[in-house]
């Protein structure tokens, strides 16, 4: 089945992986409306495609993503593929965490997709097709060290695919996370920094450092992830359900 002009909505879509995934599915003439927290970068990426809208939403509040799924729904029709990008990270010592330090991250990377795709559930049900798509990470198949809250709520993310896929697979819907290693985005330049700032070792070192896992040496670009997303939104994927894909150079 093409994605032609189906409602798709991506969370966390004002830059980076969300923005190529926005990007990517627009020019595949679906409907695309991106959330986040930023009306700026929002704005910015819409204004890229005349196919993609935007909304600020909170995806770690139920009644919030219920308000703008409402809403949206007067736009471009019933929601039927919502990919769960909306995410954050930390990285600090175990005995130096705080609970505060973990719900955050729950809250979130778990909560928001939770959220994100349970608001939808109904339209997909109604047309007896649907794709969920959650933007996990390699911290959800393998442990990394300083990053046990972060790991554990990817974990958490995928532990939820593998059971809704189950749960809905007779129903036309697929729930499918993708797991990519460190991405070129926003959000690993701020790591870099911190590490920098941290450890007193140049960007170029900060860098090697983390993708040292990487049997490929490098960081994940954005379209490689928006092209899996796209495979798994398109026709002859329907098979695809309950998988956790990794996009780690054969990290894992």
């Amino acid at each position: 089945m093409s994605i032609k002009n189906k409602h798709a909505v991506v969370t966390g879509g004002g830059s980076g992986v969300g923005e190529a995934i926005a990007l990517k599915l627009a020019e595949n003439s679906a409907f695309v409306t991106i959330l986040g927290r930023r009306d700026k970068f929002l704005k910015q990426v819409a204004e890229k495609h005349k196919n993609i809208n935007w909304r600020v939403c909170d995806v770690s509040n139920s009644e919030e993503v219920e308000h703008c799924y409402n809403n949206i729904r007067t736009e471009f029709g019933n929601i039927n593929i919502v990919i769960a990008n909306a995410g954050i990270a930390s990285s600090k010592p175990f005995h130096k965490m705080s609970v505060q330090d973990i719900t955050s991250l729950i809250d979130v990377n778990l909560i928001g997709v939770f959220n994100s795709f349970q608001h939808a559930l109904t339209d997909m049900k109604s047309d007896k097709w649907g794709r969920m798509i959650s933007i996990a990470s390699t911290a959800g198949l393998k442990g990394y060290s300083y990053v046990s809250a972060y790991s554990a709520s990817k974990h958490a993310v995928i532990g939820l695919t593998k059971s809704l896929a189950l749960e809905l697979a007779n129903k036309g819907i697929t729930v499918n996370s993708i797991c990519p290693s460190y991405v070129d985005t926003p959000m690993t330049d701020r790591t870099i920094k911190n590490i920098t700032e941290i450890t007193n070792i140049s960007e170029e070192d900060a860098i090697s450092e983390l993708v040292k896992s990487n049997p490929q040496k490098r960081l994940i670009k954005p379209i490689e992830i928006a092209e899996v997303v796209s495979w798994l939104c398109g026709q002859n994927s329907d098979s695809i359900n309950g998988q956790n894909i990794p996009i780690s150079g054969g990290e894992i």
